[in-house]
Order: C-alpha cells, then sequence, then structure tokens
C-alpha cells in the first residue's frame, strides 16, 4: 500500500473526494436496478457465454473438480471440466451464492469499485501527488471505472492500476503486506489469457530495462512478478495441468486459421491499426481516445519552448509510439499469424493481439502525464470530465439501461429477463416430460436461431455451445450435423472450419443470426440438416427460433410451438424423427 495510504491508516475510506466518486459508482449503478430481472446486460460475447459455464459447473458441483476425468455434462455431451474457468475466480463464487443474474450485476459492481480504488490510490501515490489534486484524482479514478470493458472477465483491464501501484511500491521500498496481496488478488480475479500473460510479459521487460539502465536488479518487484506467477499457475490450475501436466485433449484452436477470418493487404492492415489506436477493441474497453490526445496537446501548446516542454514531447513521443506499435501488431495480427503459424502451428492455438488489453491504461498514462503539466484550476476537470461522458457514452450497458428506464429500449435488445425467458423454457421441459417422462439429464438438446447459453441457463443438456475452449475431436464429431448447411454459405463454412468457437447449428438462410426474436416470425425454408448424425450423439429435440417450412427434409417433426409473456423468443420443438 502506498506511503498515502499508510500514513492515515484506513482513513482513506474517509478521503471525501474517494468517497464522492463510490458514491458516483453507486449511484451510476442504480439503472440496473429492475423488478423480475428486466434490467439489460450485454448480450454478445457476455450473455450468450460467459455465464452458462459457471452455472453449469455449478449445478454439477464440479466448480472445485479438477480431476482430468471430470466432465460437465450439461455441455457438449460431456465437456471437459478443465477447459473451463477456473472454480477460484469470484463470479463463480457469487454464482454459487445468487442467482446468475444477481452475481453478475453485484460482480460488475465490485470489479468497478476496485478499479476505482486502485486508479485513486495509484494517482495519489505516483501519477498526480499533492493534496490539491485529491478531486482530479477521484474524477479521473471515475472515469477509468466507467470504461465499457467486459466486467465477467473480472478485474482483467479495470484492475491494472493495482498491479502497477504494487510493483512500484515495492521498486521504492521495503514494500507491505498489502503490496504483495495485490497482486495475488489480480490473479485470482483476472484473466491469464486475456491479461496475465501480458502483464507478466511488460513487467518483465520493464525490469529488465530498469537493471540495464541503473546498473543493478531490484529484487522486491522480481519476487512481486514471480508471486503475480505463480498465483496465476494456482488459479489457472485447471488450463495449466491440462496444458502442461496431462493433455487431456487437443484443443479445437490447433485449427484457428486467423488469415482466413480476416480481410488481407495493407489496407485492411492499416484501416485495423487506425481502429485498435483510435478507439480499441470492444471486449477491453471501446472508446475514442479523444480526451487524451486533446490533452496532450494543450498541455504541449501551454508549454512554451523550454526544458519542461522538451521532456513533456520526448514522454508522449514514447508512449504514444508504443501504442502505434501496439496498434500496428494488432491490426496486421490476423495476416502476421497466417504466416508464423504455418512456421510453428503451436501458434494457432494463442490469441497475442490481446496485448490490446493494456491499451486503456496506456492511454490513461498519456493523459495523467498531459495533466501534470496542464495549470491548476478548470481544463484539467473539463478534460477528465470528456473522458468520464465518452466512457459512459460508450458503455452499451449503461445507455442501453437508460433508454429502458426511459421506455426507448431497442426491440433487438432484450432485457435479461426476455433473453433468458425462464417461463417458456420451463413449461417446454414440463411438456417434454408429460409427453415422455424424461428429465433433462436423460436427453439432449440443440438451439437454432438462438444461443445454447439460454437453454443451458434453463437447466437443459444442449450438444451446442460458445466455448473458447474444446476438444478437436468432438468439433469434427459435431460438424456432420451442419456440413450440409456450411456447403451452402462460404462465410459461415469459414467461420466454422477457422475458428469455431460457436460451435452451434447454422442455417444459411439466417447466416449469423444468433437473435431471431419471436417478431417478427422468421421461417427457414430449406434446413440441410443430419438428423441422423445428430441423434448418433444423443440428440434429441432440435429448439429453433425459426420455424422450419419443411422439417421431415430434415429428419424431424414439429412438437410444438410456444412463446409466454414477456419473452423474446418463440420457440418450436422439433423431435427426431424414428
Amino acid at each position: 500500500m502506498s506511503e498515502y495510504t499508510r500514513k492515515s491508516g484506513f482513513r482513506i475510506w474517509s478521503d471525501s473526494p474517494l468517497l464522492w466518486a463510490v458514491v458516483g459508482v453507486l449511484l451510476l449503478s442504480l439503472v440496473y436496478v429492475a423488478p423480475r430481472g428486466a434490467t439489460y446486460i450485454l448480450i454478445d460475447d457476455n450473455l450468450d457465454t460467459e455465464l452458462a459455464p459457471p452455472f453449469a459447473l455449478l449445478q454439477e458441483g464440479k466448480a472445485l473438480d479438477y480431476r482430468s476425468a471430470t466432465v460437465v455434462e450439461r455441455l457438449m455431451n460431456g465437456l471437459p471440466r478443465n477447459a473451463l474457468r477456473p472454480g477460484l475466480q469470484p463470479l463463480v463464487g457469487l454464482m454459487a451464492l445468487l442467482d446468475p443474474l444477481p452475481a453478475y450485476l453485484l460482480h460488475e459492481l465490485l470489479v468497478r469499485l476496485a478499479g476505482l480504488v486502485g486508479m485513486y490510490l495509484l494517482l495519489r501515490r505516483y501519477g498526480l501527488p499533492g493534496a490539491g489534486r485529491a478531486t482530479l484524482c477521484a474524477a479521473l479514478a471515475l472515469a477509468w471505472a466507467v470504461l465499457p470493458t467486459y466486467t465477467a472477465y473480472g478485474v482483467s483491464v479495470l484492475g491494472q492500476p493495482w498491479v502497477v501501484l504494487a510493483l512500484l511500491n515495492l521498486r521504492r521500498g521495503r514494500g507491505h503486506w498489502s503490496d504483495w496481496l495485490m497482486l495475488v488478488g489480480f490473479a485470482l480475479w483476472s484473466s491469464l489469457v486475456l491479461t496475465g500473460l501480458f502483464v507478466l510479459a511488460v513487467a518483465a521487460l520493464v525490469l529488465i530495462w530498469d537493471a540495464v539502465r541503473y546498473g543493478q536488479v531490484a529484487w522486491r518487484p522480481v519476487l512481486g512478478v514471480g508471486l503475480l506467477a505463480l498465483s496465476y499457475l494456482l488459479v489457472e490450475y485447471p488450463l495449466v495441468y491440462s496444458l502442461l501436466i496431462e493433455r487431456q485433449f487437443v484443443s479445437h484452436r490447433v485449427e484457428f486459421d486467423y488469415a482466413r477470418l480476416a480481410p488481407g493487404g495493407v489496407g485492411a492492415g492499416l484501416s485495423g491499426a487506425a481502429r485498435y489506436f483510435g478507439l480499441g477493441q470492444y471486449h477491453a474497453g471501446l472508446f475514442p481516445r479523444a480526451a487524451p490526445l486533446l490533452a496532450a496537446g494543450l498541455a504541449l501548446a501551454y508549454r512554451p519552448a523550454s526544458p519542461a516542454r522538451q521532456q513533456l514531447a520526448q514522454r508522449l513521443m514514447l508512449s504514444l509510439s508504443i501504442l502505434v506499435v501496439v496498434a500496428l501488431f494488432c491490426g496486421f495480427y490476423p495476416q502476421l499469424i497466417g504466416v508464423a503459424q504455418r512456421v510453428v502451428p503451436l501458434l494457432r492455438a494463442f490469441n497475442l493481439s490481446r496485448i490490446h488489453f493494456l491499451t486503456p491504461l496506456l492511454w490513461f498514462g498519456v493523459l495523467v502525464l498531459s495533466l501534470r503539466y496542464l495549470p491548476p484550476g478548470r481544463l484539467p476537470l473539463v478534460l477528465v470530465g470528456l473522458q468520464l461522458l465518452i466512457g459512459l457514452g460508450m458503455n452499451p450497458e449503461w445507455t442501453l439501461n437508460v433508454r429502458r428506464l426511459l421506455g426507448r429500449l431497442p426491440a433487438t435488445e432484450p432485457t435479461y429477463a426476455a433473453y433468458v425467458a425462464p417461463a417458456l423454457f420451463a413449461r417446454i421441459q414440463q411438456d417434454i416430460q408429460a409427453r415422455t417422462g424424461q428429465r433433462p439429464a436423460q436427453y439432449r438438446v440443440a438451439c437454432l436461431g438462438f444461443a445454447p447459453a439460454v437453454a443451458t441457463l434453463n437447466g437443459f443438456y444442449t450438444l451446442d455451445a460458445y466455448q473458447n475452449n474444446y476438444p478437436l475431436r468432438y468439433k469434427r464429431q459435431f460438424r456432420p450435423l451442419i456440413a450440409a448447411e456450411l456447403a451452402k454459405s462460404p462465410a459461415l463454412q469459414t467461420y466454422f472450419d477457422a475458428w469455431g468457437n460457436r460451435c452451434y447449428l447454422f442455417s444459411a438462410e439466417l447466416g449469423k443470426n444468433f437473435r431471431v426474436g419471436a417478431f417478427p416470425a422468421r421461417v427457414v425454408n430449406e434446413w440441410a440438416f443430419d438428423a441422423r448424425a445428430f441423434h448418433r450423439l444423443g440428440g434429441r429435440y432440435v429448439l429453433s427460433a425459426a420455424k422450419l417450412r419443411h422439417p421431415a427434409r430434415s429428419g424431424l417433426q414439429l412438437l410444438e410451438s410456444r412463446t409466454a409473456p414477456g419473452a423474446y423468443w418463440r420457440i418450436w420443438v422439433y423431435q427426431v424423427r424414428n
């Protein structure tokens, strides 16, 4: 913990600017409050993938069961447990205590509060020290806390200031127990593959540069990085064990082909690099970098020709050069990896462009550096206020919940209750049980036109899923179900064969529409589905958000069509014909 914090003990929590910032986060979070689950949370790459796996783990009591033979029956006909997230992560713990929605919302609030406090302490100690800047630090920390990052990944982005703070504290002194705890906590609450590997790599490079520059090794931060790495090995034990100790399965990721997934050429690479530089990437935080660039320009304009201006220009040049290099790497990554993976096939399984998860903090570093050279007064607060408005305006969860409160939520963006539709799927389960006497564990389903995560959250056992890691063998078993539909659409064929995280039932007529709502109703005229291959995998029912005009040609027969008040879907239930 910083010297500022130690001197005041736990009085940090009576620090008025920080308390006002905390109140700000709490007030902004009130827009999520809604009766009976009628709140909006991010759907793409979030509700359609991140809540179902921990829910399935907990329903089967396997969150901490890391044995190599353990499988999760509800997912993909028995997905290896160690292909899923660690059971020690806080979101899993909250879902063990609460239903998925309140667990998610509480987790998001805690992530944003942790990001707020971490950034505030870093700014007060190192970024913008001085008694007169407490309000500015609190406002900037609030702007950091509201960034549109995917909080299902924990503090992978918003918690990075804690790592910087801990390592700087260890570098400057003997360190405090809380500095070591910060590093352990970050490993517990973040993702190794999304952020951890890059945090460790960058920290190691900085320490090496530091040792060369000063001619000696700062052992305490080195030990801190070692503790962070060891903590990740313990927390991410399922992943480490399955990859390094006992290779339990060959991942479908070894067949990733990024070159096929993205357009090639210099123009495409430069366009992608410009997006990464100017906007970032939506998982890590998609927002225009206007405030840091404007602050940098004003700081240079304010400072006349002097050693201070030269120093500022050099620091800004270094920072922006790093960001340009990262943007170019990410923009051209699909083309670069397309060449490299021919030489080193293992590179297919890793996405090194995820280094962009570090760029939001780097951009805030540019903003902080510029603010240090601006005169005190309103201008710094105006710039921070601009960043706060940009962060909120680009945060779709927040803006769509505001629109919901105003009665203007788009029809294409359902609330959690409408999307998961528990009453609708409970009735479908009851109907199947009344007809056959079977409970969900005794049959398998797959979904067309909507994410299988919806079925999983409602207790169904699905053959399809959206998973970042699953056995290649299963992908090859699943492909015959949809092979004829993939043959109709080169785009879908590339989407599945060169990527395949969405191991879904595809329809060439629906394309990549995985949110086929009840109104207007969609009809699939011809669906070339292999019902026999589906039956061999254990499949019995297809739950479809679109009506099949000729189900018999797909080897299916219609059992019923259902919807429910408030549900986003109308579901047609088809059974495999004998």
